[in-house]
């Protein structure tokens, strides 16, 4: 074991000894602002990576990719990619507690986050299918499974920390705080996308102007991997994961032992992630697909409306605090299973009807989603939280997000729009089960 230390030293080693040299300048009490500070970061960067790629799912490698089939077969190809990142990321998640076992959690971070940046910057520089042919698809398809398995390893338990940190009175508060990085990476990704579109001939843009957002996303990953690492490898913050019982557990034996903890987590939030895509990747697919507009207009109001989305998770920290996370839950899944009945339909009603679509959207989308991240967490034995949590979000994120985009795709091209709210009424009702199941259990214990 010592040798294999001795291996994986050097790839962690600098940044290390940098992120301890910052912290001793600033030492002292640790406190839930200094670590919703790193979450918020860590999350900001992570989304962006994620929405970079999603952008270019709809306005780029259908074209840059899939050249050979029509576009609507062409974002459907390109969806089923996007979809190997959230298959890949429970075995990311497997490997790396591994690694955190054997490492720690600095070696893991520095690793994982190499791996996503590399990942993300790789498609940077892709060819087109008019180059190199079907390599192309294969290439993207391998570079997408990186970025998965890397996702898996950036879990470093902060959100964890930060919440059994957080004061009794405002845990609905501190938990909200992660969920940030999700709009705050739309709009930045979002904007940039919008100023390289709008600006950029169309033969300039598919050349080279795509490839932009990527570089930045490396850029902001070099930043995040800092900041997070300021934090996690401080003697501080090591006793403190290890008092607080934040350490990863084998991941089989995790599953064998609180295997229905992390089922019901998988569904409670289903609801929350399965709105995330309708209104974030679905809705520019179909703008793009099957009206005459501009992507450029339509990413701007995916920024702004972003911004509701922005204060409605604040307010899911103020309401959650009051009426319990698990009402608050509960209480959006219904208004979930409402809006699917009648709001998709407003993606065909022009540019009103879409705004108010995307506003709406996204004001529900901040009070579930901010309140939806770890809302079973506590339940597990303090020896399996850190390996369960992670487990339960990469799992969410699969059933509830990663084939979101495909299937409402799929349904709303065969069937009508009718029919995506449909699949969106489907995440609600499993939301509602789930709570509804773990309050029963929480009953009879």
């Amino acid at each position: 074991m010592a040798s294999g230390a001795n291996i994986m030293a050097p790839a962690s080693s600098t940044l290390e000894r940098d992120a301890r040299r910052v912290h001793a300048q600033n030492h002292g009490a640790i406190n839930p602002g200094e670590i919703a500070i790193g979450v918020v970061i860590g999350r900001t960067s992570e989304f962006f990576d994620f929405f970079v790629y999603a952008i270019a799912s709809v306005i780029v490698f259908p074209r840059l990719v899939f050249p050979f089939v029509d576009p609507l077969t062409g974002t459907i190809y390109s969806f089923a990619i996007f979809a190997l990142a959230f298959v890949a990321r429970p075995i990311g998640t497997t490997i790396f507690t591994a690694v955190d076992r054997a490492y720690g959690k600095s070696a893991k971070m520095t690793i994982a986050l190499f791996l996503l940046g590399c990942s993300t910057v790789a498609i940077a520089f892709l060819p087109s299918y008019d180059r190199v042919g079907i390599a192309v698809v294969w290439v993207l398809a391998i570079l997408r499974i990186g970025q998965g398995l890397a996702l898996g390893g950036t879990w470093d338990g902060l959100a964890s920390l930060l919440a059994m940190n957080a004061p009794q009175e405002r845990r609905g508060w501190y938990a909200m705080l992660p969920q940030l990085g999700a709009p705050l990476g739309l709009i930045v990704a979002s904007m940039l996308f919008a100023f390289f579109v709008g600006n950029l001939s169309a033969e300039d843009f598919y050349s080279w102007g795509w490839r932009y957002p990527f570089f930045v996303a490396f850029a902001i990953n070099v930043v995040a991997l800092f900041a997070r690492l300021r934090i996690v490898v401080t003697p501080e913050y090591t006793q403190l994961f290890e008092s607080r019982a934040l350490e990863p557990s084998p991941v089989f034996e995790t599953l064998r032992k609180q295997g229905h903890i992390v089922a019901s987590g998988t569904f409670a939030p289903l609801a929350s992630f399965a709105l995330f895509h309708m209104v974030t990747v679905f809705p520019l697919s179909w703008i793009y697909l099957f009206t005459k507009e501009n992507p450029t207009r339509f990413l701007i109001i995916e920024g702004i409306a972003a911004m509701f989305g922005i204060v409605a998770i604040l307010v899911s920290g103020l309401v959650a605090d009051r009426v319990g996370r698990p009402a608050l839950l509960m209480g959006s899944a219904i208004a979930i299973a409402a809006f699917s009945g009648f709001a998709p339909q407003l993606l065909d009603a022009g540019p009103v009807g879409e705004t108010v679509f995307m506003v709406l959207g996204f004001i529900l989308l901040g009070l579930s989603f901010g309140q939806s991240s770890g809302s079973l967490a506590s339940s597990f034995l303090t020896q399996y939280r850190y390996t369960g949590s992670a487990l339960t979000s990469d799992l969410a994120w699969l059933f509830g997000a990663g084939f979101a985009p495909l299937v409402a795709l799929l349904l709303s091209s065969n069937f009508g729009l009718l029919s995506a709210g449909a699949y969106l009424l489907s995440g609600a009702i499993c939301t509602i089960v789930a709570l509804r199941l773990n309050w029963h259990s929480e009953a009879h214990e």
